[in-house]
């Protein structure tokens, strides 16, 4: 049994304390877990994170902003997420292939299929069994930001920017509801933990 699920929503959503309670709560109950991100999750794309989200890199142009990306993420599938998968255990990983559909695809206005075409040659064709979208109006995401003093090159984009991205991250859910489940993460944070529980484990155990 393997399970490949992301989390995917605008800045301040929340992923990723939730992914570390649930990789907690799963590990608890007797399933092999890993929790990983993007961009990082590797040595390499440590140092690709380092690069793409430094406020300072303000010059950075779109197309070189999207193939950093694209390079965390192909060292990402090829070291962590498939080998284990491979051995039927649980990935749980913080942004994927979505977020560049949705940040460069509709935040930036870049070609939805140019993207895809890089995205499948990045991952290999590998796809989440399941993405969950923890959306969130993007002015509460982006003071949560602020006031957790964690702040990138992204993050200070104009407002429009951001809500371009939420509405990207929408339309993405509405094209695959096989794949995709929202979330209000504007609710308290033991509420949306509940819902997301709830949501993991009937996947997990139609599969036992």
């Amino acid at each position: 049994m393997s399970l490949f699920i992301t989390f995917e929503g605008p800045d301040g959503s929340g992923k990723s304390s939730q992914i570390a309670k649930l990789t907690k709560y799963l590990e608890d109950n007797g399933y092999s877990v890993i929790n990983t991100r993007e961009p990082g999750g590797t040595s390499i794309g440590n140092q690709i994170r380092d690069i793409v989200l430094k406020s300072e890199n303000t010059e950075m142009h779109q197309r070189a902003e999207i193939l950093l990306f694209q390079a965390s993420r192909a060292q990402l599938v090829e070291q962590v997420i498939r080998p284990h998968l491979e051995k039927g255990g649980v990935v749980l990983c913080d942004r994927y292939a979505d977020s560049t559909l949705a940040y460069q695809g509709y935040g930036y206005g870049r070609d939805i299929h140019e993207l895809r075409a890089i995205i499948n040659f990045a991952t290999g064709g590998l796809k989440p069994d399941l993405t969950l979208l923890l959306d969130v109006d993007v002015k509460i995401g982006l003071a949560r930001r602020r006031e957790g003093g964690d702040v990138n090159r992204l993050d200070i984009f104009e407002l429009t920017f951001h809500q371009n991205v939420r509405q990207g991250y929408h339309q993405l859910a509405q094209a695959e509801p096989q794949r995709w489940v929202t979330i209000d993460a504007g609710q308290p944070t033991e509420r949306v933990q509940r819902r997301i529980r709830k949501i993991i484990l009937e996947r997990l155990r139609a599969q036992e």
